[in-house]
């Protein structure tokens, strides 16, 4: 199968009259459409030489004027442009396969265009152009072969969302022992609001960020792709007068424990081309939810042989044991992996010791269960350090590293995760990244990069007072948010009541693990609690899949509800959660999706829904209708029997 592959064809006219007839740039259409009209981005100039851009869907504003440009610091591309050139319209496919996510083969079609804009000196700058049925990306680059080093003081680029939309954003926390994580509430407001208590004292709203506009026609996502080592992760900034959100890089004191220097603008040698500015539209919100473009706009992937890699599902004891590091504990979650049949199993911070005194690695691989290790980010900078850490790891018998405590979007941080998926496959490792930056379609370009946690996960029933409140409504927000962006390690099925107690049901718990897209899922809970489950619910868990080959959104309304369709070659499922304290009528057609089936399994609240479910095996029929319990949820799988 072809990656990424790019196919020129004939030029539209406007582009065949500037090759051959040499006909005035300044005529030169600066707009590009998707291959139906419906999404379009379009820039102009204005007398001042001003860049800007707007993006419409079928006619109608999505993102209104706004303003686009670099200041660098021997460069000045904010005004003063004029027009040097419009490329012809090229038409891109990208056919590729995913590991992780929520459809396994991508095959999509992309119009391209590249504008060339010079400044009063006569410096070059070149805004590349998409346009898809997802949505419309641009980015920047520097066409210069002088070799330099430039460094972009700041980006004037922007987002106009009108004032009247809904947005849902999560506060930017400033640097701190351990932020910036990605773990926040996502909050509901209306662009121009202040961030209103975040978790921690914070500097601006988080990419990726969610708004309904066009009065409530048009879903938009802004979001990133592309990231390497040639730019730091970008967020929003936190004044938004009147709805304009303008990008801002990683701060300066972003360091944790990481040697990184002072300066914490872009800095990169020419030629430099610039990540992706993505804005996903849909007119549901389950088209941002299935959308791919992030990974379709990310490098293709840069391993030849990926037969290795595999998704799956692991026990992981801190979550119920946080105190015990005993080879005791590892290995009876080791024996919980072994018994579900769990190809993995994590051993967190305090392993190295548990290992030296009992041995837990070996006899993880003796059990054929995959044993993945935790570290400090620290201890992984370095690259010299890295690749003999790695190799050291592979030959014991680790199968995947989770290396915690990143707390940074600098540049040198997202040089060093790239280096760092390379060193990891080079020696066949998976990784999970926590304490972490989100993703940005690397899942794509490094397929051993199986998850992240950038999420305000399970372990907050320790931390977080408003958490149990919340949780519910977050878990209908962030599979529209958070995992469009990557793989999420939210670690789902915390059942056991921890210092905050738990208000979700026992079955909207187990339904997350079906809802996020994680290449690796790891449960939460003890093996007494695993092993206090109803048959169907331990065979459910067993079954379970860690992605999947499809997936249809049928109920999409972020912090209320969603119901998806997941199916993984002859596995199939519809799983749903309520994220609001009301019952919610529930009405669906299932003889869509029982094709090849005779009866479904539905496993819904027991009498104690906190902590039971109830399991009930039906005929198909051509409607199902039920009635969501406040933070409830519903799994059914389809079967023959």
């Amino acid at each position: 199968m072809r990656d990424g592959l790019i196919y020129k064809i004939l030029p539209f006219l406007a582009g065949a009259i500037f090759l051959f007839s040499g006909f005035n740039a300044a005529s030169q259409s600066m707009d590009l459409s998707s291959r139906l009209g419906s999404n379009k981005i379009t820039l102009s100039l204005t007398k001042n030489g001003e860049l800007k851009y707007r993006v419409t869907r079928r006619g109608k504003i999505i993102i209104a004027d706004s303003p686009l440009g670099l200041n660098c610091d021997d460069q000045d591309f904010t005004a003063g442009l004029s027009l040097v050139t419009v490329s012809p319209i090229e038409v891109r496919r990208e056919t590729y396969e995913l590991k992780v996510g929520n459809v396994k083969t991508i095959n999509h079609v992309f119009d391209t265009k590249s504008i060339t804009f010079k400044n009063r000196s006569g410096a070059l700058m070149i805004i590349d152009l998409v346009s898809g049925q997802e949505g419309v990306a641009f980015r920047y680059r520097f066409p210069d072969q002088a070799k330099k080093l430039r460094v972009i003081n700041t980006e004037n680029t922007g987002f106009q969302i009108e004032k009247k939309a809904k947005g849902w954003l999560q506060p930017y926390n400033k640097a701190g022992k351990v932020t910036p994580g990605y773990e926040d509430f996502y909050l509901n407001i209306h662009p121009g609001d202040s961030i209103r208590n975040p978790r921690n004292p914070s500097v601006g709203w988080c990419l990726p960020a969610l708004f309904q506009v066009n009065e409530g026609k048009n879903w938009v996502l802004l979001a990133e792709s592309g990231t390497d080592g040639s730019f730091p992760g970008c967020h929003l900034q936190p004044d938004s007068q009147g709805g304009l959100y303008k990008i801002a890089f990683a701060e300066k004191d972003e360091k944790y424990t990481l040697p990184l220097g002072d300066n914490n603008h872009p800095a990169s040698n020419l030629p430099w081309t610039m990540p992706w500015r993505v804005i996903i539209i849909g007119e549901k919100a389950g088209d941002i939810l299935l959308s791919s473009l992030i990974t379709d706009l990310a490098p293709a992937s840069k391993l030849d042989d990926t037969s290795w890699i595999e998704p799956g599902k692991a026990t992981w004891s801190w979550w119920s044991h946080p105190e015990d590091r005993s080879p005791e504990i590892y290995n009876a979650f080791t024996n919980l992996a072994s018994s579900f049949g769990f190809a993995y199993t994590l051993f967190d911070a305090g392993w190295e010791k548990a290992n030296t005194e009992g041995g837990i690695i070996a006899k993880a691989t003796a059990k054929g269960v995959k044993p993945m290790v935790w570290g400090y980010s620290a201890a992984y900078f370095d690259a010299e350090k890295r690749k003999k850490r790695f190799k050291e790891l592979a030959a014991m018998g680790v199968k995947g590293v989770k290396i915690d405590f990143w707390c940074s979007d600098r540049q040198e941080v997202m040089a060093c995760l790239q280096s760092l998926f390379e060193d990891a496959a080079n020696e066949h490792l998976l990784v999970n990244l926590h304490g972490t930056t989100v993703p940005r379609g690397w899942h794509r370009t490094w397929p051993n990069f199986m998850t992240a946690e950038a999420v305000l996960g399970t372990e907050h029933y320790f931390y977080e007072s408003r958490y149990p409140d919340l949780a519910a409504e977050q878990n209908t927000v962030l599979p529209f948010t958070r995992n469009v962006a990557g793989p999420t390690d939210y670690t789902p099925f915390a059942l056991t009541i921890r210092k905050y107690p738990r208000l979700n049901t026992a079955v909207h718990e187990l339904a997350t693990a079906m809802i996020y897209t994680s290449g690796i899922i790891h449960f939460a809970d003890s093996k007494e609690m695993f092993d206090s489950l109803p048959v169907p619910v331990r065979q459910l868990l067993k079954d379970m899949p860690a992605t999947w080959d499809k997936t249809e959104s049928i109920v999409a309304e972020p912090g209320e509800q969603i119901i998806l369709a997941r199916q993984k070659e002859s596995l199939s499922y519809i799983v749903g959660i309520n994220g609001t304290n009301k019952v919610v009528p529930v009405n669906l057609n299932l003889a869509k999706y029982a094709k090849g089936f005779s009866k479904f399994r539905v496993i819904t609240e027991g009498g104690n829904s906190l902590m039971s479910f109830k399991t009930e095996t039906y005929p198909i029929t051509s409607t199902w209708q039920y009635a969501f319990a406040p933070k409830g949820g519903f799994i059914i799988q389809f079967v023959n029997e």
